[in-house]
């Protein structure tokens, strides 16, 4: 059985999807831009601080879950250029403790949605 999760404290979805769906204990968040969830402007003039939005509209629709960052197992990180990799890799680090830091990848792609720099998904389990 699955569980719909959504929270007005992150972006709305822009397609058919919800922002998180919780299936059998796991978690599965759908990827997160850089939306304000209040203003619904881009946050995309600086690759830290738009990574940094991207990290709380995860942290928002996790907490309606219930869960936090030290319940994600696996994260992916799709970046619209590898020069933003260490820029968005030194806030990345700042929401995990290294020593229990989740599986991870990180790749370029040529575009995202919205034109951002950065989306970001994420898996947890729940205990």
């Amino acid at each position: 059985m699955k569980q719909i999760i959504n929270t007005k404290n992150a972006p709305s979805p822009v397609g058919p999807y919800n922002q998180a769906v919780l299936a059998n204990g796991f978690l599965f968040l759908s990827g997160q831009i850089a939306i304000n969830p209040t203003t619904k402007q881009l946050v995309t003039d600086d690759i830290k601080k738009e990574t940094r939005q991207v990290m709380t509209n995860i942290l928002a629709v996790l907490q309606e879950a219930g869960a936090n960052f030290t319940n994600v197992v696996k994260v992916s990180i799709f970046m619209s250029d590898m020069a933003y990799y260490s820029d968005i890799n030194e806030v990345y680090a700042e929401y995990f403790d290294e020593a229990q830091a989740p599986a991870r990848e990180a790749v370029a792609v040529r575009t995202l949605p919205k034109n951002v720099n950065v989306e970001i998904s994420v898996t947890a389990v729940l205990s």
